[in-house]
């Protein structure tokens, strides 16, 4: 029955007007007319009792919850400094500039950082639409896709580093992933993709989100990258800052703890969206990021993201600009196999592999469960499709210049909505596709706004370590561990690699005393048969005088 004859038998004998009543007639026409056609047919609307009413609230509320991304992505990748370099910094007459001014402020720098992130709002919407698009087209599942947060900021801090900093440049981060999809897409298409999964040791699957939770927030505390509350300290490593001013180099403070203007403000965010996610209101992370987007807005303020200055001033003419179809112009083909083979690429590969692995396949299994697609197989309905088009979608990705595309648990949002067909994907692909035309003002919200968002998802991340065995120590120690090195040795990849490591260090003991126990047993049963073989000779053994004494008789 469709969402409209719900509502208008809600509607009758209440107070509504008769053009409520007629709303409700024309949308119980529009649901029947839909789900008659070969769009409703293709979708099995009647099939999974949905409606396109209900697929378009649930469309609706997932994009709510998920848009964030769309900004906070393009920030968090851009830190990496993307395709920018030494060259793109603004020297001094008659000098070159040094590696040291992309890391301090340098207008040439900033300003292609400025493009770089631009292109990358459009690589992150471009490359959810198509991922969220094909998954309901071709997998017919209400699943939102888009670049996934962990390994978007294991590419940026831990491969190219803060500002290129790292051991991998941009370019051959995207061959990395690049690779990785197609791999990925590989072991999809022939079925191995669900059996990896199992060969990780489970506490350490269950410790990764909750690491890469814990990294993520970090990264939202961190100057730079979030609300400030946490800076660089020379004796104690790091500290609690919010300063009122901070060196613009190292982010160390030099004044005023807890008086910064912009932690203050993300805070209010912060607490915005605990109230919208305590209450179950859907788009909370978007209204918390909002508010203090907006607040900082207005010029001649503390807050204020368009300072008096030339980068601010480009800000703000950009900003003005509110609808504007941007042409991304560095990022997309930047992929680049120079340097590809080192150490460092193989362990980020094999580290984005893993992750991938893991995150993805749980999160596409746990929502069919909400969605109740699953089968006495252990699988779901469009497994092996829905497989093929999160790899095929990390490949897109990596050709636009973004981290590895994934499932997104904010698909859940939708699914309470009634969303149950690939309706629901294809209309949060249109929302994303929207979104492309508004790059001036995704591209205009500050780093303090998305801080908060960063932490919050930290929080929902740490869920998992209520399914961790704590009593058990031999799957306590490595779980703790795993979440423990993701964080402070800022290396997702060091968490996964000393988790592994430790279970099978811990795991050595229970084989070498099994192989011992199997041993004695083969000893024994060994003796046992030799011994069953010496009475069976001994019982058929003949006496030589009996015989003599025969031969004689005769």
């Amino acid at each position: 029955m469709g969402l409209g004859h719900e509502l208008c038998a809600r509607v009758e004998g209440s107070f509504f007007t008769n053009l409520a009543k007629s709303w409700c007639k024309m949308e119980k026409s529009l649901n029947d007319a839909i789900s008659k056609s070969f769009v409703g047919k293709y979708f099995k609307l009647e099939a999974r009792k949905s409606c396109f009413t209900r697929e378009l609230r649930a469309g609706t509320a997932t994009f709510l919850t998920m848009a964030y991304i769309i900004t906070v992505n393009a920030t968090i990748l851009s830190d990496s400094g993307g395709t920018c370099s030494v060259a793109d910094c603004t020297a001094p007459a008659n000098q070159t500039a040094s590696p040291d001014c992309m890391f301090e402020p340098n207008s040439g720098y900033q300003d292609c950082l400025s493009k770089n992130k631009n292109d990358l709002i459009v690589a992150t919407a471009l490359s959810a639409m198509i991922g969220s698009i094909a998954m309901g087209v071709l997998a017919n599942l209400p699943l939102a896709l888009a670049p996934a947060m962990g390994p978007n900021a294991y590419l940026a801090y831990n491969l190219v580093g803060f500002h290129g900093s790292g051991a991998i440049s941009y370019q051959t981060a995207l061959a990395v992933v690049l690779v990785e999809g197609c791999a990925f897409f590989a072991i999809s298409a022939i079925g191995l993709r669900a059996k990896l999964a199992k060969l990780i040791p489970r506490p350490v699957r269950l410790a990764c989100a909750a690491g890469i939770g814990l990294f993520i927030a970090f990264v939202g505390l961190q100057v730079h990258q979030g609300v400030g509350l946490v800076g660089p300290d020379s004796s104690t490593l790091v500290t609690i800052t919010a300063c009122a001013s901070t060196n613009p180099e190292t982010g160390e403070c030099m004044g005023g703890k807890l008086q910064g203007p912009k932690f203050w403000l993300g805070l209010v965010g912060f607490i915005i969206t605990s109230y919208g996610l305590m209450k179950d209101i859907k788009g909370s992370m978007i209204y918390g990021i909002v508010f203090v987007t907006m607040i900082s807005w207005f010029r001649g303020t503390s807050v204020t993201y368009f300072p008096n200055t030339p980068l601010g001033e480009n800000n703000y003419e950009y900003f003005k600009k509110v609808v504007d179809f941007h042409i991304i112009k560095s990022t997309a083909g930047a992929v680049s196999f120079n340097n590809f083979n080192t150490s460092q690429v193989w362990v980020a590969l094999a580290t984005l592999f893993y992750v991938d692995v893991l995150a993805t396949t749980g999160t596409m299994h746990t929502m069919a469960e909400i969605g109740g697609f699953g089968n006495d197989q252990g699988g779901f309905e469009g497994e092996y499709l829905a497989y093929l088009v999160d790899a095929g979608s990390t490949v897109v990705g990596s050709t636009l210049g973004v981290s590895s595309i994934a499932t997104y648990v904010e698909s859940s949002a939708g699914m309470r909505e009634g969303g149950r067909t690939g309706l629901t994907a294809v209309i949060i692909g249109l929302y994303f596709f929207i979104s492309l035309f508004f790059i001036p003002l995704f591209s205009s919200v500050p780093s303090w706004a998305l801080g908060p968002s960063l932490v919050m998802v930290g929080v929902m991340m740490m869920k998992v370590v209520n399914e961790i065995n704590w009593s058990n120590m031999k799957e306590a120690i490595p779980a703790f561990v795993t979440i423990l090195l993701m964080p402070l040795t800022y290396s997702i990849s060091n968490g996964i690699i000393g988790g592994i490591g430790l279970y099978m260090a811990l795991s050595l003991y229970d084989f070498v005393m099994g192989s011992i126990r199997w041993l004695i047993k083969m000893r024994r049963r060994v003796i046992q048969e030799q011994n069953q073989v010496s009475h069976a000779t001994a019982g058929h053994h003949v006496d030589p005088t009996l015989v003599h004494d025969q031969i004689t008789h005769v």
